[in-house]
């Protein structure tokens, strides 16, 4: 659950929030306690990335109703077991009804498990290679909320030179939202300042104009 969020009720509907949560219940309650609080571990980082992808031309309540059933299918995204997928998985998983069955998505994420391998086995932490193109913190917005930035084009660049697949910066961009590297909530959203809280500036607050 989110951290400082009022106690369980009906209320929790009334309150101020970033208007693509409003209406529907599991967008709410992923807005709520997930989406933008800043992840820090290599594992969920990579697995959350691996999600963006296959949500590419769908809505991302899609991707929420399949979670469980992607869980199971890539064996609760552990990196080291996906590497060793075949043909057969692959198969496997393209007759599966709980996920999306794209080849090229399924492909991209076995390949994504080795890329992130390669990457330990060479001493390269996912988090803070990652987290080091933020400055190490996360980036308070307080400009209008775009499709891509600068940034997260110069962080797509680098994740397709290392092999990765789906990770256009519009992709990478949802992605550094979802994760934190990005505080998109909205100024009136109640979010906002919860999710700033849970790691504060150092020297003063960080924001990323437009």
């Amino acid at each position: 659950m989110a951290k400082n969020l009022p106690p369980p009720g009906n209320h929790l509907r009334s309150l101020s929030r970033c208007s693509w949560a409003e209406g529907d219940p599991l967008l709410r309650v992923y807005h709520d306690d997930e989406w933008g609080v800043p992840e820090r571990d290599s594992r969920r980082l990579w697995k959350t990335l691996m999600l963006e992808g296959f949500q590419a031309g769908l809505s991302w309540t899609i991707i929420l109703r399949k979670r469980e059933a992607f869980r199971k299918a890539f064996k609760n995204f552990d990196p080291k077991k996906i590497a060793h997928f075949d043909k057969k998985d692959v198969a496997r998983l393209l007759e599966d009804p709980g996920i999306v069955r794209s080849r090229a998505t399924i492909e991209a994420t076995i390949a994504g498990a080795r890329i992130y391998l390669a990457m330990q086995a060479a001493g390269e932490d996912f988090s803070t290679f990652v987290w080091r193109f933020a400055g190490g913190r996360p980036i308070q917005n307080t400009g209008d909320v775009p499709a891509k930035s600068p940034l997260s084009e110069e962080l797509s660049k680098v994740l397709k030179s290392r092999g990765f697949k789906f990770v256009g910066p519009v992709i990478v961009y949802a992605w550094m939202q979802a994760i934190g590297i990005v505080n998109d909530h909205a100024v009136d959203c109640f979010r906002r300042g919860q999710v700033q809280e849970m790691e504060g500036p150092k020297t003063g607050p960080r924001a990323l104009r437009r």
